[in-house]
């Protein structure tokens, strides 16, 4: 059994306040993880336009998204101005590759991306993706070699774009086992690593002893467990150092996302390809992409 932490960062109070705090639950620990940061605006209050959506509102009811992202996250991009996540805030960027850990891109303007994709064609796509690897580059010198979809979402446009772009590999979808996709009738070369947990913000209200059903989701081989600084950062740092602490209990052996990537694609022609298409995931709201 092995675990990838993926450490989605959303937001500019995830990357200020969270990722520090991670960083040090880490370091306590001795694990290493694969963190995933928004280079471009917080845009995070203009996600009030998806309140006509039912599950939406369920969620925010069972999350409480005053207690997980804060007043001033909630505003930003409608009544405050939206911010750079990244650019204004480079140290906790730094400090996540200075501690060992694995950085890639989480889109650019998260908001846009997960609400807009669908519309979006190769070329606006294309253009999203080099914002966030000019400014990766800007602040660390080096190329970015792995991305994610914010909110597990991708299109044939998208998956043609990031072969275009030569990504190691991307942990756009949520599912099983590490594949090449294919939609549309076409099959795509880079590689995808799902999530295969689920999220604890998927969890909170619905289940009454969070870790447990966590841990209870863990199966042989490779675990990909998606965590968001915003979340367990922040007000459930507790409920994660916890997990950890049962991870370590149970000597499951952790890795990085790149270090899988590496193993797999060097033994590439023992992958499948899979079909990607929307589905839903019990607790979020609006569809993911998921490997039929």
């Amino acid at each position: 059994m092995q675990l990838a932490l993926k450490v989605d960062v959303d937001t500019r109070i995830g990357l200020s306040e969270g990722v520090p705090r991670m960083l040090e639950l880490l370091r306590r620990y001795g694990i290493r993880a694969s963190f995933f940061v928004s280079f471009g605006p917080d845009h995070s209050g203009r996600a009030i336009r998806r309140i006509w959506r039912p599950s939406f509102i369920l969620k925010m009811l069972r999350t409480n998204p005053l207690r997980l992202y804060g007043l001033k996250t909630l505003l930003s991009g409608t009544l405050l101005p939206s911010k750079p996540i990244a650019e204004e805030n480079p140290a906790p960027l730094r400090a996540i590759v200075g501690a060992g850990h694995e950085l890639g891109i989480h889109g650019y303007d998260h908001v846009f991306w997960q609400d807009r994709l669908e519309r979006l064609g190769e070329a606006d796509i294309q253009a999203e993706l080099e914002r966030s690897m000019g400014a990766y580059e800007r602040i660390l010198g080096t190329r970015p070699r792995a991305t994610a979809a914010p909110g597990w979402r991708c299109t044939q446009a998208s998956l043609a774009v990031q072969d275009r772009l030569g990504f190691d590999y991307a942990s756009d979808v949520r599912g099983g086992a590490p594949f090449y996709p294919s939609a549309g009738g076409k099959t795509f070369d880079t590689l995808q690593i799902p999530t295969t947990l689920p999220t604890l913000d998927e969890l909170i209200g619905r289940e009454p002893l969070l870790n447990d059903a966590l841990l209870s989701s863990l199966r042989d081989g490779l675990n990909v467990h998606t965590v968001h600084a915003e979340v367990e950062g922040r007000p459930y740092l507790a409920i994660f150092e916890d997990f950890l602490r049962e991870v370590q209990k149970r000597s499951i052996k952790t890795v990085l996302l790149r270090e899988v990537a590496a193993v797999l694609c060097a033994n590439e022609a023992h992958l499948p390809t899979r079909a990607v298409a929307p589905g839903s995931v019990p607790g979020r709201s609006g569809w993911v992409a998921k490997a039929e």
